[in-house]
């Protein structure tokens, strides 16, 4: 699956020759999911994005610390733009 542009504008973005990873703003059109055992961000994040690097949008915009997601967790899924 090819990145789209707004995925490619998200990763992007710069500072000082560094990447950027601002805490995702909340929309309407942002999805909700419920982990269930063995749900990494990694694998969420090429469900949603198609693309297993941007793991870490859904990282921040949940303030998780690391790829494992316990299951029954609530995480919202933000809408990339």
């Amino acid at each position: 699956m090819a990145r789209s542009n707004s995925t490619r504008k998200y990763r992007e973005k710069t500072s000082f020759g560094t990447v950027y990873d601002p805490k995702p703003e909340r929309k309407d059109a942002d999805m909700y999911f419920l982990a269930t055992e063995g749900d990494r961000c990694d694998n969420l994040a090429f469900r949603f994005y198609g693309d297993p690097h941007l793991w870490v949008v859904i990282a921040r915009a949940n303030s998780l610390k690391t790829m494992n997601i316990p299951a029954g967790t609530h995480l919202r899924i933000p809408t990339l733009s």
